[in-house]
Formats: C-alpha cells, sequence, structure tokens
C-alpha cells in the first residue's frame, strides 16, 4: 500500500507536519522524572488443553505523587493490571476473582468472542465471587485491552484502576521487523489523565460539566508512572499506546518533530506502514508506533491541542462553555541510552488486509447520538457518595435523560436489535450533538467505509472496533456478524466516553 505523506496529514487533519512545534513549557516535566512502571507481563499456564490465566480484582494502595498515598483498584496489583500475551488459535480460559466489597465485570476489549464471555454489564461479578470465561482466540496479531464494565459504574471503576493491555501475536507477526522484546524494544503505554485531592486521593466526578463533556484530568499518568522516562537500549522502539482516558482524546506528537511509522491500529497490523508525525487517539483507540531512536538526543512525546479547525473539535455552545482537548500535556521522556543495539528492518508490507465489499451487507442500520444540554442531571449520592469513602472519587451523576443513541437511553432490560449470525450489515452512525463520540461495537471489528461520503483515509484503512465520529459527522462501516449465535445473551455498543456510556448513551444487539 503506497501513501503519500501529505495525502494521509489532510485525510486525518491531524494538523500540518510542516510546522515546527511551539515552545511549551509543561508543569510536569519540572519535576524528578520517573522510571515508567511496566505492567507484569502474563502468557498464562497450559492446563487440560487450555491457556489459563489468573486475574485478582482488588483494591491497593498506590504512589503516584511523591509522599502521598491513593487508594485504588487493580487486576493482580494495586493499580491497573498485568499485560496479558495471547496467541491465535489458543482455547483460552481466564480465572477472575473479585476480591472487592462492589461487584464488578471484565470485558475483553476488541476481541471476538461468544457474548456469555464478552464480561459486559450483564455478566457481572458479585464480591467474593468467581468468573472463568473461556473462548478461542481467533484475532490476528495486534493489540486490545480489558477494563470494567458494570453497568452505570464503569467510569468510576476505570477511573480507579481497572484496566490493562493485552497483546495478541500470530504465525507471521515475529517475521515482520517489529520490535518485539516486551518491555525492552516493545513498550506498553498506557496513558490517562487524572486528578487529584491534595491529600493523593483521587477525584471524580464532581459536577455536571464532568458528566456532559465527560471526565477530564489535569495530571497524566502512564502505565500509572507520573513524570515518567524511559531509557530505550536498541535503535527501535515499537510504542503501544492505549488511550485509556474516560473522556480526553489526546494529539500525540514528538517535540522534536520526529517521523515514526504507524504500523498498527485498533484490530491489528495495517497492510503497510505508514509515516506520520502526529496521531489523534481518542478514548479506547489503539495504535502501534515504531521509532527511531539512533540519533541518541533526547526527546518527549506529547500531547498537542487538537486543532480548532479539526473536525473532532467541540463546536458551538460545548467549544464557548467547555473547551476540551486544548491543552499541551507532557507524555513520556525518552532518553535512548549511549550503545544501542541495531534493530531489524521494518517490513515493507506487514497484514493482509481484505477489504469488505458494500455490496455483501444485507441490512444498513442508523445510529444517531444526541445528548441535551440542560443541567437537569441529579447526583448519584453526590460527590461524596459510597464511591467516595476515605476521599476517593465521587460515584457518578444519575443519567435523568441526557445521552441517547436513536433517542433512546439505554435500558439493560431492552435489546435494541437482532441480528441474523452470518450477516453483513453497514452500520450508519450521525452524531446530532456539538461534540465528538468514540463509537464502540462489541463483537469484533469493523472497517470504515466513509466519513460524510469521503472514503475512509489510510489511518483508517485497518480493523477497527472504535470510530471517532465528530459533531455533525456520519460515518459509515461494515461489520459481519458471525461464529457466535445466542438468542438472550446480548452484545454492547455506546459511547467510549465513559460518563456518557454510564449515563444512557449505549444499546444492545443479539446475534442469533
Amino acid at each position: 500500500m503506497n501513501i503519500k505523506r501529505r495525502e494521509f496529514l489532510s485525510n486525518v487533519t491531524l494538523g500540518s507536519a510542516s510546522l515546527l512545534l511551539p515552545n511549551i513549557v509543561f508543569s510536569q516535566s519540572a519535576n524528578q522524572p520517573n522510571e515508567l512502571k511496566l505492567p507484569e507481563l502474563l502468557t498464562g499456564n497450559q492446563q487440560q488443553g487450555k491457556r489459563a490465566y489468573q486475574l485478582s480484582v482488588q483494591s491497593g494502595i498506590s504512589q503516584f505523587l511523591p509522599g502521598l498515598n491513593t487508594a485504588t483498584l487493580g487486576i493482580n496489583s494495586a493499580y491497573l493490571g498485568p499485560t496479558m500475551k495471547l496467541r491465535k488459535d489458543d482455547d483460552v480460559l481466564l480465572r477472575v476473582r473479585n476480591a472487592l466489597e462492589e461487584s464488578t465485570t471484565l470485558h475483553w476489549h476488541g476481541l471476538h468472542v461468544p457474548a456469555l464471555s464478552d464480561g459486559g454489564p450483564h455478566q457481572v461479578i458479585e464480591p467474593g465471587a468467581g468468573w472463568a470465561p473461556e473462548f478461542k482466540v481467533m484475532q490476528d496479531a495486534g493489540t486490545f485491552w480489558y477494563h470494567s464494565h458494570i453497568v452505570d459504574r464503569t467510569g468510576e471503576q476505570v477511573y480507579r484502576g481497572l484496566a490493562g493491555m493485552i497483546i495478541i501475536e500470530d504465525e507471521n507477526s515475529n517475521d515482520l521487523g517489529l520490535p518485539a522484546e516486551y518491555g525492552v524494544d516493545d513498550i506498553p503505554l498506557i496513558v490517562q489523565d487524572r486528578r487529584f485531592n491534595n491529600d493523593g486521593s483521587l477525584r471524580y466526578v464532581q459536577m455536571h460539566r464532568d458528566v456532559m463533556t465527560g471526565f477530564y484530568g489535569d495530571t497524566v499518568l502512564v502505565n500509572g508512572t507520573h513524570n515518567p522516562i524511559f531509557t530505550p537500549s536498541s535503535n527501535k522502539v515499537r510504542f503501544r499506546i492505549l488511550n485509556a482516558a474516560n473522556a480526553r482524546t489526546f494529539n500525540f506528537a514528538f517535540d522534536d518533530n520526529r517521523q515514526f511509522d504507524l504500523v498498527s491500529s485498533d484490530g491489528g497490523l495495517l497492510n503497510a506502514p505508514i509515516s506520520s508525525d502526529r496521531l489523534l487517539l481518542a478514548p479506547a483507540e489503539r495504535a502501534d508506533i515504531v521509532v527511531d531512536v539512533s540519533d541518541g538526543r533526547p526527546f518527549r512525546l506529547l500531547s498537542l491541542p487538537v486543532p480548532a479547525n479539526s473536525p473532532f473539535a467541540p463546536r458551538g455552545m460545548m467549544r464557548n462553555m467547555h473547551p476540551l482537548n486544548t491543552e499541551n500535556m507532557d507524555i513520556l521522556a525518552i532518553q535512548p541510552q549511549s550503545n544501542l543495539r541495531t534493530s531489524e528492518a521494518l517490513s515493507p508490507q506487514l497484514a493482509a488486509i481484505n477489504s469488505m465489499e458494500e455490496s455483501a451487507a444485507t441490512q444498513e442500520r442508523r445510529f444517531v447520538l444526541s445528548m441535551v444540554m440542560g443541567m437537569g442531571m441529579g447526583m448519584r449520592g453526590g460527590p461524596g457518595g459510597r464511591g467516595n469513602r476515605g476521599g476517593g472519587p465521587g460515584r457518578g451523576m444519575r443519567n435523568q435523560g441526557n445521552f441517547f443513541i436513536n433517542n433512546e437511553a439505554m435500558d439493560m432490560a431492552k435489546i435494541n436489535h437482532r441480528i441474523k449470525n452470518g450477516s453483513t450489515e453497514i452500520w450508519r452512525i450521525e452524531n446530532d450533538s456539538m461534540m465528538m463520540h468514540p463509537f464502540h461495537v462489541h463483537h469484533g471489528q469493523f472497517q470504515i467505509l466513509d466519513r460524510n461520503r469521503v472514503p475512509a483515509s489510510a489511518i483508517e484503512s485497518g480493523y477497527k472496533d472504535t470510530v471517532k465520529v465528530g459533531p455533525g459527522e456520519t460515518v459509515r462501516f461494515i461489520m459481519r456478524f458471525e461464529n457466535f449465535s445466542d438468542s438472550e445473551n446480548a452484545y454492547m455498543y455506546h459511547c467510549h466516553i465513559l460518563e456518557h456510556e454510564d449515563n444512557g448513551m449505549m444499546g444492545q444487539f443479539t446475534v442469533e
């Protein structure tokens, strides 16, 4: 696939790549840097023909800021979870134990699994109970993740730490010259923004704006590390970037404008590397990039403001009342070692992606995303409610009919769509609001057809499970619904701004 860089940048509207970055002073950069934490790598154990993984959802105490303890949630640790490495065609058994004093779930985001193993809001794990989903890994190589999906409280539990990365390998992925040594040249970056009280406790939803826009923090954590630094030992590094923020969109770039190769999106490897110097990721989107550090110079990964003329920038009242994604943020300092190991050459061809033909679709469904710009939202227990024990984050705000898909708020008792197993459908997503919504579908991956009737750009040519839909935009994608038939257990579709999801912008479908 031969993509011209100018065409790529124009299509994805990531800003002019020819402009030098402005002089930026970062509040975090003056602080003492901390070595980037790397989540434990779990490869599983063979048990009765299945690869088994043990996961304990638990509470803990973390120290993000010097001298301050923070009450958090984690999986096998105090905050976040281990990176699980799976392999295509493996039969997997996940043994999950809930050691919390509250109910939870774990959703395998982006994986093609049966509805009963999906970990959505119907697969609740009660306090002290366990859950043991089994499934066959059907994805090609890629970067995926897992997180809480408990109804009404997904935002709060993910915010407190219930998330982790999944890496899938296949028989071809290690033959492409991609950096692949976990923690050495293959580095997970789980990027989140958080707010802290003076005592170090996490601050969550406190006001109407925190729900209307989604929750924004003023402090960046990467793998739970504040002000992180990474020291490469090889001349090329693969960063697996996951936007695990509740609401913030990150506009990634390096402070010296160096180019990188984009090699993977949500659903796995692209046809070929794409060279760029900007990467815009909404909540739940992932991308793998390969960066050349052979010049030995220190540099930084930043998040720049989303350009005001971007189709994903807020409009009208939302722009005037609630500036979104307008900050410069320092993400990661990178300081290469003096003697760098030579990396393999990156293959010019990565994965064979067969485009689904629009003519194969038997139905087109329409989904309209809308929100009411009102103040009629009541607190669920108030900022100091049950979720705020010990100075922790607030419980969240109760949906009062402010967020809709097709004029309906989420109803756990209602199946919104029933889809025939084995069918191919086109979904038309229309955004009738003044801010961007990242739209996510459970069950598997899709391919984007067009935006406002303009064919999908190069960066969106791969498989996706989450798509940015800007204010006033219409996005169409095509998706196969196959392999699993279940008329009673539902999959979800929803906005992945977690406060929107928790407050109504979600629906359900069965494949039967």
